[in-house]
Order: structure tokens, then C-alpha cells, then sequence
């Protein structure tokens, strides 16, 4: 069996080291991973309704309605009222949240730093040159349907 590990499991791994090191760092702030992962894109995405937000961060709705109450109750995120459309509610930040979210930069600053460390400038450029090209072809891929006979695999 080979000893090197695929670039699926590479890429897996990095990310599941990156999110337990920011946890480490982020213990202080009282938010569990699901809490900080909502406010995280959120704030990239105030207005988002909460069906939007279950799907960018790839959970059940109902999951997210539980992670939004707490951070309701804590005085983090605040739902509106959609403007036409009763049954939808729109997310947004409370500026109680402002200052969390520029801790939680802060700690994504020093977690990159260390996975970073002894790579150059012209690496790190390099690495998400490549990456960023990798997600294109994903994404572009995933577009694309795909023929029956791949589908089939019995």
C-alpha cells in the first residue's frame, strides 16, 4: 500500500488541523465550531436568509435554526423579517457581534501564520494560484452532468 496520501486526504487534513487549532485558539471565546463557522459566514453575508446560509455552510436547516437561536440568545445575530415574503427571515449581525468577529479574524491570522510558516512569499502565491484553479475546475465540473455510464457503477 502506498504511504503517500492522496490529494483528497492531503487537502482533508490540512483543513481538519487548520479548524482544530483555530478551536484551541478560539476556546476563550465561548462559541462552539458550528456557532463561529454561522457568524463566519454571516458576516460575509448579512442578509442572507436562513435557508441560503444552511446551504452555503452544507447543514440541515433545522440544525442551523438550533446554532441561530443560541447565538440569538447570546445578543449575536439578530432575524428580520423579510419585507414581502412572511415565511422567510433575513440574518444579520448585531453590533454586539462586531468585536468577536475581529478577535476571530485575528485568531485565523496567527492559525494561517503557523500553517504557513516556512513558506515563501512566492510559495504561498503559488499554492493559492494553484488551489484557487482547482476550485474553478470543481466548481465548473460540478456543473457539468454527468454521463449514465458513470453514474452506474454496479
Amino acid at each position: 500500500m502506498n504511504d503517500n496520501p492522496t490529494l483528497g486526504f492531503l487537502l482533508h487534513d490540512i483543513a481538519r488541523l487548520l479548524r482544530k487549532r483555530f478551536e484551541q485558539r478560539a476556546r476563550c471565546l465561548g462559541l462552539t465550531r458550528s456557532q463561529w463557522q454561522t457568524l463566519a459566514y454571516l458576516a460575509n453575508n448579512e442578509g442572507i436568509h436562513q435557508g441560503g446560509l444552511a446551504e452555503m455552510l452544507e447543514i440541515e436547516p433545522i440544525t442551523l435554526v438550533r446554532i441561530l437561536d443560541k447565538l440569538t440568545d447570546r445578543g449575536l445575530i439578530e432575524r428580520r423579517q423579510h419585507p414581502t415574503d412572511r415565511r422567510i427571515w433575513l440574518l444579520y449581525l448585531r453590533d454586539e457581534a462586531r468585536p468577536l468577529m475581529g478577535t476571530m479574524r485575528d485568531i485565523g491570522d496567527v492559525t494561517r501564520g503557523e500553517a504557513l510558516d516556512g513558506i515563501s512569499a512566492e510559495e504561498r502565491e503559488k499554492l493559492f494560484e494553484v488551489l484557487s484553479l482547482m476550485k474553478i475546475n470543481l466548481v465548473n465540473a460540478c456543473r457539468t452532468p454527468l454521463a449514465e455510464n458513470e453514474t452506474n457503477h454496479g
